[in-house]
């Protein structure tokens, strides 16, 4: 018998505690932390894996915020793969009501598959072994189980849930699910041997979601059902009704479904998962993801390190030294410095948290900002003026535009770049230049085959990026 599953990877994540890496405008799952592919790509590799035989997979059905809607574009683009959907939130609703939209968009096929969902933020590091649990995952929820994989623990973690088991050496009944304990009932469930972390990976019939939300949480159900009735699709990019989605309870998969599963006599499994994997919540873990050189201590980027034991330095921008660190954590990027015990790295969410509170923008984007036609990095700035290095990727155009309080002197160093300025539009080549008057109707363009790359100086008496009025745009965001 053919089983139809449809991948769900859910992106929708800050990462406030991979600071300063991840920010709100470039959240982990788009980091490549080893230095290939990012965890977002990853996901969306590891769950195409689950097809063979008689389990025929859909392409990956993706959950993500609107803000980063270009970025899953691309990096899914990087993959030479096209999602089924990508169903963007307009805000954060948590996993219930994320689930619920892959599983109404599933149901929309006709077909009632099974949603194999993984979050898009985690590492595996032995792909045939999440493969094998995956399969067998998949085989019993197509029988109408509801199921779950349970990362077979290494350690007494205090920063996990767990679920209880009638047994961690095959599939076998989930008992109960268990809050983030403190160590020392960490300790006891790793000697008890019936435990196993909750790694947020379940996978479960379309139908059989929906028939348990709305069972438990049917106000979530029937909200999310609201907003996808109002839904509107823009190529791949599918969009439930705002203002409906607003109104949705924010709430987790586990707290509005799996938790009360148990008690309730619903049929749940769990399928022990032992593959390497790490859902890198805090630096500590990205550490121990890493390999490390004799003394334990992991570098990544340019980095010179003498006398380190336990220690993770981090390079993004230049050389990095360290001398005689024990248990540290060092993350350097071009606009701000993250030192840390290794021990209190999740904390830096409470960093992140002043950094909001103050309104500074280091909390969200990064120097170097990435935008649907390219990226760019703020180089300098000071009163009245700022330095941007621009790159337009090839065939793409920036919005058709003005400013009301800022000029720009653009100078090409590669590529061209066909500009337009009011009425009139002149093409460029490397080493020339022209000027943007203040006022001035405008656009950038790269009509080449190689990457358009351009040094912008801005001035002006204001140069925020909420000073630009635009008049057409190829990415929908004029108006």
């Amino acid at each position: 018998m053919t089983i139809h599953v449809q991948p769900v990877v859910m992106a929708g994540g800050s990462g406030t505690r991979l600071w300063p890496l991840s920010r709100s405008g470039f959240p982990k799952q788009f980091l490549a932390l080893d230095g290939r592919d990012s965890l977002f790509q990853q996901a969306v590799q590891r769950l195409a894996g689950i097809a063979s035989g008689d389990i025929v997979a859909a392409p990956a059905l993706v959950v993500g915020n609107e803000e980063h809607r270009f970025l899953l574009l691309e990096q899914l683009r990087e993959l030479g793969v096209t999602a089924s959907s990508l169903l963007l939130e307009p805000v954060g609703r948590n996993t219930a009501p994320a689930l619920t939209l892959a599983a109404l968009a599933a149901l929309e096929t006709g077909d009632d598959p099974v949603l194999a969902m993984t979050p898009a933020d985690q590492t595996v590091t032995d792909r045939a072994a999440f493969t094998a649990a995956m399969r067998r995952a998949v085989t019993l929820a197509s029988a109408g189980a509801i199921v779950t994989l349970g990362i077979v623990p290494s350690r007494p973690e205090t920063g996990y849930g767990y679920i209880q088991s009638a047994s961690v050496t095959g599939e076998a009944k989930v008992l109960a699910f268990v809050e983030k304990p403190d160590l020392q009932t960490a300790e006891r469930y790793l000697r008890d041997g019936s435990y196993l972390w909750n790694g947020g990976i379940f996978v479960l019939k379309a139908s059989v979601w929906m028939a348990a939300l709305e069972r438990f949480r049917n106000d979530i159900a029937s909200a999310t059902r609201l907003a996808w009735n109002g839904r509107t699709r823009d190529a791949s990019f599918v969009r439930p009704g705002r203002a409906a989605f607003e109104a949705i309870p924010a709430e987790s998969i586990d707290y509005a479904v799996m938790e009360h599963c148990p008690a309730s006599g619903i049929a749940m499994q769990v399928v022990p998962l032992d593959a390497g994997w790490n859902d890198l919540g805090a630096w500590d873990a990205v550490w121990q993801m890493l390999p490390k050189d004799s003394s334990g201590t992991a570098t990544l980027g340019d980095v010179v390190v003498d006398a380190c034991t336990d220690t993770l330095v981090h390079a993004s921008s230049r050389l990095v030294a360290a001398v005689g660190l024990k248990n540290v954590v060092v993350v350097e990027t071009p606009d701000a410095v993250l030192v840390s015990s290794r021990e209190r790295s999740q904390d830096v969410k409470r960093i992140v948290a002043r950094l909001e509170a103050d309104g500074r923008g280091e909390k969200n984007l990064h120097r170097k900002v990435h935008r649907p036609w390219g990226w760019y990095d703020s180089i300098d700035s000071g009163p009245r003026f700022q330095v941007k290095r621009i790159m337009v990727k090839p065939g793409a155009s920036l919005s058709l535009q003005m400013h009301h309080h800022r000029a720009e002197h653009w100078i090409v160093v590669q590529g061209t770049a066909e500009v337009t300025c009011g009425d009139n539009k002149l093409m460029l080549s490397e080493n020339q230049s022209t000027y943007i008057p203040l006022g001035e109707v405008h656009r950038l363009a790269n009509p080449g085959k190689v990457p358009l790359e351009i040094i912008e100086v801005q001035s002006g008496s204001y140069l925020g990026e909420d000073d630009i009025v635009r008049f057409e745009d190829s990415y929908g965001r004029a108006g």
